[in-house]
């Protein structure tokens, strides 16, 4: 564990966790979908024909990655920001974001098999989650799941992966309208609902948009830099990005679940 800042003396009430690299690894590998997609797509432009494919897929990686943890659609809305400047006829990004999903679900699709049959589902999680999610539980902390992917899949997964009735504060995901979600909006609906103060929340992330979150409003947030390929040791570029955004904890995963317990509660 990376302690980065040291955490106030305040009992946790609530955590708020992400799913996707940060409990789940169903969807691991879900870039190499995205980015060689959206490559595609800008190749198809009168001004992206002809262009170095290098520069491409860096320009791609770079405004994915900095959108990774809102929902799936604000890298379409990107998306068709790039193309229109490049000359091409855009499709709606609702088309681009399904299209994704098709081509992520034939990457997924022996993972969602495997765990439909009954295959243990610790072989597709961060190491230690159920061990973190029984933790918060014992601790009696009312525990929230909020994914930029959409609604239904994480329902979904989560039930496959058996997480379902750790959130007894809910499930969260991204819906087809857009603006009627927000990780941001999830957190309010927390501070709402309990009437806390921030620093009574504790977030779990491995993106920066949700660790971004939770420090906005005073909360504490553990980055998650999980390897989701190897599934040990810690992601340097995650690393990065977390400390960026404001982590306050680096862990590569939850192995360790007796210190990062005694470090919250204790």
């Amino acid at each position: 564990m990376e302690i980065l800042n040291n955490i106030q003396p305040v009992p946790l009430r609530c955590a708020i966790l992400d799913f996707d690299g940060t409990l789940s690894l169903i969807r691991e590998g879900w870039q190499q979908v995205m980015i060689p997609y959206f490559v595609e797509v800008r190749q198809e432009t009168p001004l992206g024909k002809n262009a170095d494919l290098c520069e491409l897929e860096k320009e791609i990686r770079d405004f994915v990655d900095f959108l990774t943890g809102k929902q799936t659609i604000y890298q379409c809305l990107r998306l068709v920001e790039e193309v229109q400047k490049r000359g091409g006829n855009a499709e709606e990004p609702i088309l681009y974001k399904h299209e994704y999903h098709r081509r992520l679900e034939l990457r997924i699709a022996s993972r969602l098999e495997a765990l439909q049959k009954g295959c243990d589902p610790k072989e597709h999680i961060v190491p230690g989650s159920y061990e973190l999610l029984e933790m918060l539980r014992r601790r009696k902390v009312t525990i929230y799941l909020a994914s930029g992917t959409d609604e239904k899949y994480v329902k979904q997964e989560a039930a496959l992966l058996k997480m379902t009735d750790y959130f007894d504060g809910g499930i969260y995901g991204a819906q087809d309208d857009y603006k009627k979600f927000s990780k941001a909006m999830v957190i309010q609906k927390i501070i709402a609902e309990n009437g806390l103060v921030g620093s009574e929340l504790v977030g779990f992330g491995d993106g920066y948009v949700e660790i971004e979150n939770v420090k906005s409003i005073g909360g504490f947030a553990v980055g998650v830099a999980s390897d989701e390929t190897n599934r040990v040791g810690v992601d340097e570029w995650k690393r990065d990005r977390l400390i960026k955004a404001g982590a306050d904890v680096i862990i590569p995963d939850y192995r360790n679940i007796a210190e990062i317990e005694g470090y919250l509660f204790d």
